[in-house]
């Protein structure tokens, strides 16, 4: 898992600059594609969103936060996830 935090560019050193990204984070995660659990509802703020990257990646951020780092997993990563999810490991 990596995190992907869109303010961590203006922290760093400008002699640095040639490390970030040739495009910013909309290209890696497109606004677009975010997507909100059914149970969430149309009102509720509480929820992560999810976004499936084309490049083999998902995002993960916090949907009430509008600068919200994001969360990069893979998809293997991903998949596993999913899957103890539904075996009810974090179920309390």
């Amino acid at each position: 898992m990596d995190t992907f935090d869109p303010h961590e560019h203006a922290r760093q050193h400008p002699a640095q600059a040639h490390r970030l990204p040739a495009a910013g984070p909309g290209a890696r995660f497109p606004d677009h594609a975010w997507r909100k659990p059914a149970a969430c509802g149309p009102n509720s703020g509480n929820c992560v969103e999810v976004n499936l990257a084309g490049d083999g990646l998902v995002g993960v951020r916090d949907s009430k936060i509008d600068s919200s780092p994001v969360l990069v997993f893979d998809r293997g990563e991903w998949a596993d996830f999913v899957a103890a999810v539904r075996r009810g490991e974090f179920d309390g």
